[in-house]
Parts: structure tokens; C-alpha cells; sequence
């Protein structure tokens, strides 16, 4: 006598199969995909997405064309109110993007057509943070109040994002720094730093420090650290010094804490890849997939390593919980961050 399922165990079993079987029906044989950069050639963004492409191409399943589209203006706001307007979300567009973009002072920008948290993400890039280097010498001067201030050098005007580690420091450390803007770029900055015009710095690059380092004269003081699989990590040469997060515990009011997760954040979510809203799920985890391989190919990352020291690739739940963190941030805490520069005597 033959066996023979009951109705509604083979629909159980077919039904079991189909998104395995959705999944692998997805390909991009034949086809070209194209990604969207929102600044110039050349930059960091620009050369990462440059970087993933042929690694796309080469495990998306049918191997497509990748090319590189760069359309600048507005600090990336053109190129994203494009990618949600105007892209069909099939599958054959994705957008290499950088922080700023994802940071809602941007997007909340009246000019502004997008809203990042509707994205489907497919993975980013850390490049662990930033740290703060100073002369080992001065240290002793940030908790001595008689002491002359420990000075904190600043290539531009205003602290960059990454230089605000500082700015938390100051205002609830209680270290007795003070600001001085205006330097010419890097260089200047840690020429500057190297002929002891300055105490200290934020950075995220240790390679013209590295020697002072070694040597005991400079030191890493604080990290803000990345992310990785949901958990904050100190940047793996410098394991040991401390997460800026682990000295700020109980010493920020909700508001402060809320203000310190939107910097974090934005600083961590360094370099993202997403898919538009309403791209198809088996087209999105297609996506993933080849990204997770492509995480995991050491010639990914040893070519990621000469654009970045750090070079860690993020699962796109840690770049959407970065987002996420964003776009929670009450405006009253977003604008805390400028009021504490205003305090600590930067013009704004």
C-alpha cells in the first residue's frame, strides 16, 4: 500500500521550502547593479564602495555588473533623495554611504526627501571610532585644576565628530582641558602634537603616531571604541585603554545619555551599504548573504586595511540599531552636544 501524505502535511512541507527555494531563484545574471556614492571620487566613502563593488559582483548570485555612480551635492542629500524618489527598488541599485548622511540633523534638513530608518541595510564598515592620543607627561594636568589646561588641537574651526570625544571629557570627566582650533588639516595637527605645541588630539589614524606610541612618550587615554555583533569593543591594537562609554556610567543625566548614544552612533555607523525601501526580501537577503561572505574573505580585508588601519565589517542589525539610536534622539538632546562645545569656548 503507498504512502501518502495528508493534504495538509505536504502544504506544511512545500510551504517549509519555499523560502529557501524564493531565495535561491534570486540572480543577477546578466544584469548590472549600480552604486549610488553621494560625494566627489576620491574620498573615504568613494573608495569603500569602490572597494566592495567587484566583491558584490563576485558573490551576488549570477555574478552581475558593478559600476560606481558618484552623484555629489549637499553633503549626500542629493544623492539619497534620488535613491528613495527616483530608484526602483528591484534590486539593481544600492547606496554606499557614510555617517553624516544617516545622522538626523541631516535628514531632518528641509531639503531632505529621505528617512534613512525605511532602508534596507545590507552592512557597513567600523573603523574603530575614536581615541584620544596625548603626551603621557601631560596627563597629570587634566584632574589638577591649579595646573595649566591640557590643550586639545583642532584641524578646522569646530571639533569634527570624532574631535568631540573631547567635548565629553570636559564637561563631565571634569578634565582641565581647553580647545585650540584653527590648524591646517592632519598634518599640521600632529606636527603640532609631535613638536609639543599641543597636549593632545582625537583621532582615528595612529599611523604617524605609532613610533611615539611605542616609545611610552604618547599614550591612547580614552576610546569611544566600535561595534561588533551588538557589543562595544576597544580597537584591537589598543585592547587596554578605556571605553569613553565605561568612564561617562551614572555620571549622565537621560537627556546627556540620549545626546552621548547619538554621537556614538553616528560615529560608529562609519560606512554603510543599503537597498531602498520596498526592495523584495529575497533580493535583500541576497544581498546579505554575499555581504556576510564578502566580510569574511581575507582579500576584502586585507584591501580594506590599506584604506583604514581598523577595518571591521558590521552586520546591517548593528548599522540599523545605530540608526535606529538616531532617530530616537529627542532635538533637545541632539543640540546638548553644541551647547557643551558653546560652554567650552567654541564658536559655533
Amino acid at each position: 500500500m503507498r504512502n501518502v501524505l495528508p493534504t495538509a502535511a505536504w502544504l506544511l512541507l512545500v510551504l517549509a521550502g519555499t523560502p529557501t527555494l524564493a531565495q535561491e531563484s534570486v540572480t543577477f545574471r546578466g544584469k548590472t547593479v549600480t552604486m549610488i556614492v553621494g560625494s566627489q571620487a576620491g574620498g573615504g566613502t568613494d573608495a569603500t564602495g569602490r572597494l566592495m563593488a567587484p566583491f558584490l559582483a563576485k558573490y551576488l548570485p549570477g555574478n552581475p555588473t558593478v559600476i560606481v555612480e558618484n552623484r555629489p551635492g549637499a553633503d549626500g542629500i542629493v544623492a539619497l533623495n534620488y535613491f528613495v524618489q527616483q530608484v526602483k527598488p528591484d534590486g539593481l541599485t544600492v547606496a554606499a554611504g557614510d555617517s553624516p548622511q544617516i545622522d538626523p540633523i541631516r535628514y531632518r534638513a528641509p531639503q531632505s526627501r529621505y528617512d534613512p530608518t525605511r532602508f534596507e541595510f545590507v552592512g557597513g564598515v567600523g573603523r574603530g571610532g575614536s581615541m584620544i592620543i596625548m603626551d603621557a607627561a601631560a596627563e597629570r594636568r587634566l584632574a589638577d585644576k591649579s595646573a595649566p589646561p591640557v590643550t586639545i588641537g583642532v584641524a578646522s574651526s569646530v571639533p569634527r565628530s570624532g574631535q568631540a570625544i573631547a567635548a565629553w571629557g570636559i564637561g563631565f570627566l571634569g578634565w582641565n582641558a581647553k580647545w585650540v582650533v584653527g590648524y591646517r588639516g592632519t598634518s599640521a595637527l600632529m606636527l603640532a602634537l609631535q613638536q609639543g605645541e599641543l597636549d593632545m588630539t582625537a583621532t582615528s589614524n595612529t599611523f604617524s603616531l605609532q613610533h611615539l606610541i611605542d616609545s611610552g612618550k604618547f599614550k591612547v587615554l580614552v576610546q569611544s571604541g566600535g561595534l561588533q555583533d551588538g557589543k562595544l569593543v576597544p580597537r584591537p591594537e589598543f585592547p587596554k585603554a578605556p571605553l569613553l562609554s565605561n568612564l561617562l556610567a551614572g555620571k549622565l543625566d537621560p537627556i546627556a545619555q540620549k545626546s552621548f548614544n547619538h554621537w556614538r552612533g553616528v560615529l560608529l555607523a562609519d560606512k554603510w551599504l543599503g537597498l531602498p525601501p520596498g526592495t523584495p526580501n529575497t533580493m535583500v537577503e541576497a544581498y546579505r548573504k554575499a555581504y556576510r561572505t564578502m566580510a569574511a574573505d581575507p582579500e576584502f580585508l586585507a584591501q580594506g586595511r590599506r584604506i583604514s588601519e581598523v577595518f571591521a565589517p558590521m552586520t546591517d542589525a548593528d548599522i540599523r540599531s545605530l540608526v535606529q539610536t538616531g532617530a530616537d534622539t529627542p532635538h533637545e538632546a541632539i543640540e546638548l552636544l553644541d551647547n557643551l562645545l558653546r560652554r567650552q569656548g567654541i564658536a559655533l
